[in-house]
């Protein structure tokens, strides 16, 4: 009998996601979104973006399939949760940048693939320095599957409001290793959190004792305004939070599209 239900449960999760992926399919080709999924830009336009998978800088050195756009997308009620974040860092005059939110399953895939190809990747070893790249899937680093994909996860930093803009990436200049000193790596305007984003190394684990105190306390403080509005971090990667009240087993792969405009009201 439990047998038969879990196989049950399991073609129920399949059909499930079989629906979600048509829904998206449909919805990506109007140019619009899911039901239930929104533009972070169209809640909170004051929330800096850097979607890294939408250009090169970023651990595979390239644009990711499915990233059309760089913009953040995410269930209504993350997106609304981040505002509330906003909000309260205002207080501190600090403020969110997302690196990365919604990823489509096909972006998912293409970062497993490129873990266990085998090949060498010194153009983008600053993101692993000390790491083996066939590990990173092991370690943790990498997933198949991510709840990413399901718009209820999300990347982010703190920079200082009102703050000047990151410089412009050079995919032809030579960048420090993300554990190197915060002005000698890839561009970023966000408040240093002793590693750059998406650097697979212990440093980057939030109970890191390998950076400085004061950058301990940045990202404790990153924590605890995105503990308040019910965001949960990932111990190894002190950028990447969940919003378990919007849990789903539904992924998604429909492409991020360009965000149209809305008009305004007369």
């Amino acid at each position: 009998m439990s047998g038969r239900f879990a196989l049950g449960r399991a073609r129920c999760w399949a059909l499930a996601g079989a629906i979600a992926a048509l829904i998206g399919a449909e919805a990506a080709a109007q140019g619009g979104l899911p039901p239930g999924f929104v533009f972070l830009r169209d809640v909170d336009p004051s929330i800096a973006q850097d979607i890294r998978y939408a250009g090169a800088d970023n651990f595979v050195g390239r644009p990711l399939s499915g990233y059309d756009a760089a913009e953040c997308v995410l269930r209504r009620e993350v997106a609304a949760a981040l505002k509330r974040v906003q909000v309260d860092l205002r207080q501190l005059r600090l403020a969110l940048k997302v690196y990365d939110c919604y990823r489509p399953e096909r972006a998912a895939r293409a970062m497993a693939q490129w873990a266990t190809d085998g090949r060498s990747e010194l153009g983008t070893k600053r993101f692993f320095p000390r790491v083996e790249k066939r590990r990173l899937f092991a370690l943790g680093y990498i997933a198949a599957s991510s709840r990413h994909s399901a718009g209820t996860a999300v990347d982010l930093t703190l920079i200082e409001a009102d703050g000047a803009r990151a410089a412009a990436f050079d995919p032809t200049a030579r960048y420090a290793p993300c554990t190197g000193p915060a002005g000698q790596r890839s561009p970023d305007n966000s408040i240093d959190m002793g590693t750059g984003y998406d650097c697979f190394d212990v440093n980057s684990h939030m109970a890191s004792h390998a950076i400085t105190a004061e950058q301990q306390k940045r990202r404790a403080l990153l924590v605890s305004a995105m503990k308040r509005h019910g965001f949960s971090n990932y111990f190894r990667e002190w950028w990447h939070f969940s919003f378990p009240a919007a849990a789903t087993g539904w992924h998604h792969d429909f492409p991020i599209p360009r965000r149209q405009a809305k008009a305004h009201a007369e």
